[in-house]
């Protein structure tokens, strides 16, 4: 097991590598730095003044330089100002140009500074991080218990009426995308003017204009089941449909298996086949799907965070991306590709505990 680990560590150390730089060179294309230089020192600016900026903010350096400058393997550029003063990556960082660090990149912890926010990259990305976690927790207690109860509920009993329709539902939330499903819930529950709110206002069985906020951004300071509904419902709604059709498809192969009928004809009762003999060989597919649902709720939230005014992970990265922010991309980037690995790394883990007939050899 631990060499299995280390080699895998490895491989996920090369793949980080290789996906960091492609991201590193699509975002520092030369159109990209030229619309970043027009962003922070004008729009007005000709294009030598740009070519000027470029050279004296370290981007008109060779590639693979700065891409070692960003991992800190290579050290930082350094410029001396015709009044004397020292500039450079990693002078920003201390009061005195004197004691700044040779490196100082993500080895050494530091993630560059957010044109966007202007805050450090860290700062930003462990906030919006917080933030997406908490949505990330509570849609997956929502979603998983309902996703495996209906596709466990469809699979036992294959081709009746409860399963084709817990099918039927399971398919239309998969087809559903967050965009619309979340239009959906603001005009049905978050609406003043039309859907269910005006309704009960009328009836009195409400006291504010909505049933539920639309807007989430109140949820940073408290939760509450009125401003976090919405955005939990939409994510697992869209996700719940397909690990529930994996968990249907998973235990209607299970039912059939040779040792069930054998269980059958010993005349064990129909709960303890299901829960004692195929819940757990059953639970292996949608193990999988589960974890592969951890990477996209972090990088497939940015619809509904958008939408529902959110600011997490998803919020961020959509602000990075249409204000060009370059150092706050690779950083997400980074995060993205970490929890990707690590969660492909811990399915195969968890692979050996549902099954003991795998083994890591």
């Amino acid at each position: 097991m631990l060499l299995f680990l280390a080699r895998r560590i490895a491989v996920m150390l090369g793949t980080a590598l290789c996906l960091t730089f492609v991201v590193f060179y699509l975002t520092n294309l030369p159109a990209k730095l030229d619309t970043l230089a027009l962003t922070q020192a004008g729009s007005r600016m000709t294009e030598a003044e740009v070519a000027s900026w470029l050279d004296r903010n370290g981007y008109n350096r060779p590639m693979l330089t700065r891409y070692g400058e960003w991992l800190g393997v290579a050290e930082g550029w350094t410029r001396e100002e015709p009044d004397g003063t020292i500039r450079g990556r990693c002078v920003r960082l201390v009061d005195d140009p004197a004691a700044a660090p040779a490196r100082c990149g993500l080895l050494q912890g530091y993630w560059g500074h957010s044109t966007r926010f202007r805050a450090e990259v860290s700062q930003v990305i462990g906030d919006r991080l917080g933030a997406t976690g908490m949505l990330m927790l509570w849609v997956l207690i929502v979603m998983v218990p309902m996703a495996l109860a209906v596709g466990i509920l469809a699979g036992m009993r294959e081709g009746s009426r409860t399963d084709r329709s817990l099918s039927t539902f399971a398919i239309a939330s998969t087809a559903t995308p967050e965009y619309v499903s979340g239009v959906f819930f603001i005009a049905l529950l978050a609406s003043s003017t039309v859907g269910l709110s005006p309704l009960l206002v009328h009836w009195g069985w409400i006291e504010g204009p909505v049933l539920f906020q639309g807007n989430a951004r109140s949820a940073l300071e408290k939760i509450t089941f009125w401003n976090f509904t919405l955005p939990v419902m939409t994510i697992a709604l869209y996700g719940m449909g397909y690990v529930a059709r994996i968990t249907r498809a998973s235990m209607t192969e299970v039912m059939t298996q040779q040792y069930i009928r054998t269980a059958r004809l010993k005349g064990v009762s129909f709960a303890n086949i299901v829960l004692r003999h195929a819940l757990r060989n059953a639970l292996i597919a949608p193990f999988t799907v589960i974890m592969l649902q951890i990477p996209w709720l972090l990088n497939g939230v940015v619809v509904v965070e958008v939408l529902f005014s959110y600011p997490g992970f998803g919020w961020t990265l959509y602000e990075a991306a249409i204000n060009n922010d370059i150092e706050l991309l690779l950083a997400a980037s980074v995060v993205a590709v970490v929890v990707v690995l690590l969660t492909q790394l811990i399915s195969d883990v968890g692979y050996v505990f549902l099954n003991p007939r795998i083994r890591v050899s």
